[in-house]
């Protein structure tokens, strides 16, 4: 896959909602009616992070789970790249861009969603072809005002910008024209799911799929 291709890929899930959830998957036994709820209330692309022993196993859950367009964020190596795939991931992301990682999703045809938080990096990804990257982490690198400044120079490329994004300042980054969705935690918070408050979470992700600019 072509750094081309992974970016027209990784657009049209973006294009799904607003919002991806982005997810840490503690106990597997929740990665079922979790992605059941976050999907029933519109927002079908899910980000399940790799930092839990149970990450793997909830990502391979939850691409069952009808409806729902599963990836694994966090990769920081090709043998992560290549475990998400395999546990089923249809779409990755990274907090940074490093070569080995951009070549490991290229070549196990991932669609990745690359990290950037200067001009410098996105200059970098764009001459290797990914129009679609990652804003990250948003809120600390300079926010909306920061991701505004750069669509002026960059008007190619389109971000998600993820970290320290929520219902408060979410719209300040969807009225954005570089903005493609946002990626965020809070659609999910650990208190809902560790009571099992699905109906909770499906409320929270009605609320983020209506948002707009």
């Amino acid at each position: 896959m072509t750094p081309a291709e992974a970016s027209t890929q990784a657009a049209e899930i973006c294009r799904l909602a607003p919002v991806v959830p982005v997810l840490i998957v503690e106990d597997v036994a929740n990665a079922t009616p979790l992605a059941e709820a976050l999907i029933a209330g519109g927002l079908p692309a899910l980000e399940v992070t790799l930092r839990t022993p149970a990450a793997l196993e909830a990502i391979a859950a939850m691409a069952k789970v009808e409806g729902g367009v599963v990836g694994a964020g966090t990769l920081l190596t090709p043998a992560d790249v290549e475990a998400a795939k395999n546990a089923g991931a249809l779409f990755g992301v990274s907090p940074g861009a490093t070569d080995a990682v951009l070549d490991a999703a290229e070549a196990n045809d991932l669609p990745l969603l690359p990290g950037a938080a200067t001009a410098s990096e996105v200059m970098r990804l764009l001459e290797r072809g990914y129009t679609i990257q990652k804003f990250f982490p948003a809120e600390a690198s300079g926010g909306a005002a920061l991701l505004k400044a750069l669509s002026s120079p960059l008007p190619q490329v389109q971000f998600c910008p993820t970290g320290g994004v929520s219902l408060s300042n979410v719209g300040d980054y969807l009225k954005l024209p570089n903005t493609i969705c946002v990626g965020g935690s809070w659609v999910a918070p650990s208190n809902l799911v560790t009571a099992g408050n699905w109906a909770g979470i499906e409320a929270l992700a009605t609320e983020a799929a209506a948002l707009t600019a």
